[in-house]
């Protein structure tokens, strides 16, 4: 799979022609230039790069075109074959920002300043990428350099700073996809590769095929001669196409097993009283909307409606009185709980033993003994539940004073018992760490416990949903996700949905899942696979760079 580029017809480049002949001199001139040729790169390939990252959009929910993802990676990949690195760097920022715009718009909710900046921030993270895209697509073999290259970008994107952002990866658009079973055997990371390289074999099959049509549309005589020449052209793009079927097939043959021993949980969903960032002021008629639906739920099954459940789910922000210091909270809680006869993971604001800052809470609520063990978010979201720079940044965005104390951080795993089985809690945001799931896999289940009502009806939900069901087959663990707007869901080992509820309705889901020990080779794995194949890419950074100061001294 030798390099092969697309020709270049921008008029810098035409045979014969004088650098700046006819053109306007001085700074208006070269800018009048730039924009009619679309600078370095030429118009063509900026608004393939530009085509590339709407393509990656709709692969995500809530549209779930999810072939879309590598035929993105194709068209950001011919935009910057044959491009230097710095060329390479500027069109895929472009396609990042394509990208990162629509599908994080869930965040305009908060602001359009907030979501715009978020965009290009991520957007960002792409400039190095495509300079290693361009360097790599120099060696051979390079649709696996430029795979692997993806995933060290999103390794360095979910970390830094503040702990990262791993939101929109590859992965997390095929998680209902022949790509899906990869996951059990090295994580997310391995999925994005293989994403990837999908696209980056299509990307190699184009240039093949284009090759061969250039040979064709030779004169007649040189084209007889050269009939060999052009079949011998389309093997690579028949030997790359055959590596995208047997990557799909074998994706196919990776079993999911759903055994375990079986458990009947609930997830409640009690809703809130509007959309929008207000609600956090309504906290007595959240809590009271999941009270309510817990002793609903208690009437059913006493009805004989519904089977009794052994453990039951609230969502975060189920409660933002403190049940430690609000006698009224403490009272309603554990009525509910009384009134269901199983213990309750309930999601709660509480105030750390200074009051300086708040704590997120999971507490495991029993029937009989009231608030036991419980979880700490150990991520908490940065300029949302925490905010750097305070004194500075409160000073220049007022819309920071939203944020008057600091979410403090969890210390230790969200593994706890809960009714007949250990569960695993990340709360929110964390389902994108992959660190932050693995850590609670040794649990029979996992659970996420989530509040969306601010980016309720947007993007934001399905690609949560999205993310649970590929941490599913993962870590071989049925998930139960609760929100207190929705989506709620309840999520079987293989990443099919066993129940979800609609947004902004009060909802409870009751079903016999499996709980389950089995460790999966992702779990084994661990980190391995994604710093495997992140230096695989630095490592063909390094070759490129070091062959073309090789080339430049011949």
């Amino acid at each position: 799979m030798a390099q092969e580029t697309l020709p270049d017809r921008s008029p810098a480049t035409e045979p014969g022609a004088a650098p700046g002949a006819g053109a306007p001199r001085g700074r208006f001139g070269r800018l009048r230039r730039g924009l009619r040729s679309g600078g370095r790169a030429g118009w063509p390939r900026t608004l393939l790069a530009v085509a590339a990252g709407l393509l990656m959009w709709p692969a995500f929910p809530p549209i779930d075109l999810t072939p879309l993802a590598p035929v993105g990676v194709a068209l950001l990949t011919l935009a910057v074959l044959g491009r230097s690195a710095r060329t390479g760097a500027w069109l895929a920022f472009l396609a990042g920002a394509a990208f990162f715009v629509p599908v994080l718009e869930g965040i305009s909710r908060i602001g359009p300043d907030g979501w715009i900046i978020l965009s290009l921030v991520q957007a960002a993270y792409f400039l190095p990428l495509g300079a290693g895209i361009a360097m790599v697509a120099r060696l051979p073999g390079w649709p696996v350099w430029t795979a692997a290259l993806w995933v060290g970008e999103e390794l360095i994107r979910g970390r830094v700073p503040f702990g990262g952002f791993p939101w929109a990866r590859l992965a997390f658009s095929q998680t209902a996809t022949p790509l899906t079973p990869y996951a059990s055997l090295g994580g997310a990371p391995l999925v994005t590769f293989l994403t990837a390289l999908i696209g980056g074999l299509l990307a190699c099959a184009a240039v093949a095929v284009h090759r061969a049509r250039s040979r064709r549309a030779r004169p007649p005589e040189e084209d007889a001669a050269e009939t060999p020449g052009t079949r011998r052209a389309l093997i690579p793009a028949a030997v790359c196409l055959a590596a995208v079927g047997a990557v799909v097939g074998g994706g196919l043959l990776i079993p999911t097993p759903t055994e375990g021993r079986p458990v009947t949980v609930a997830v409640v969903q009690g809703n809130v009283p509007r959309l929008g960032l207000d609600f956090l002021g309504q906290r007595k008629a959240v809590l009271d909307n999941h009270v309510k639906a817990t002793h609903e739920l208690a009437e059913r099954v006493r009805a004989g409606r519904l089977a009794k459940p052994e453990l039951v789910v609230w969502p975060e922000n189920a409660s933002d009185l403190d049940p430690y210091t609000e006698p009224d909270a403490y009272t309603a809680i554990d009525g509910a709980v009384k009134d269901i006869g199983v213990p309750v993971l309930v999601g709660a604001l509480t105030d750390t033993p200074d009051g300086e800052k708040v704590e997120n809470r999971g507490i495991v609520w029993d029937p009989s003994t009231g608030p036991g063990d419980y979880y700490v978010k150990r991520h908490p979201v940065p300029f949302g539940e925490y905010l750097p720079f305070r004194d500075i940044l409160t000073k220049l965005i007022t819309r920071f004073e939203r944020i008057p104390r600091d979410f403090a951080k969890g210390d230790r795993s969200g593994v706890m018992g809960l009714g007949p089985v250990d569960i695993g809690d990340v709360i929110c945001f964390e389902v994108a760490y992959d660190k932050e799931v693995r850590d609670v896999a040794r649990g029979n289940l996992l659970v996420v416990q989530t509040n969306n009502a601010t980016y309720g009806r947007t993007s934001l939900p399905p690609q949560q949903i999205a993310m649970s069901r590929l941490r599913a087959v993962e870590h071989g663990r049925t998930i139960l996700v609760a929100a207190t707007s929705g989506i709620s869901a309840i999520v079987a080992p293989d990443g099919r949905m066993v129940d979800r509820s609609r947004e902004f309705v009060p909802a409870v889901r009751v079903a016999a899942v499996p709980a389950r020990t089995a460790r999966t080779a992702s779990d084994r794995l661990g980190e391995a696979p994604e710093w495997a194949l992140a230096l695989l890419g630095l490592g063909a950074v390094c070759a490129a760079a070091w062959t073309a100061r090789k080339n430049e001294g011949n």
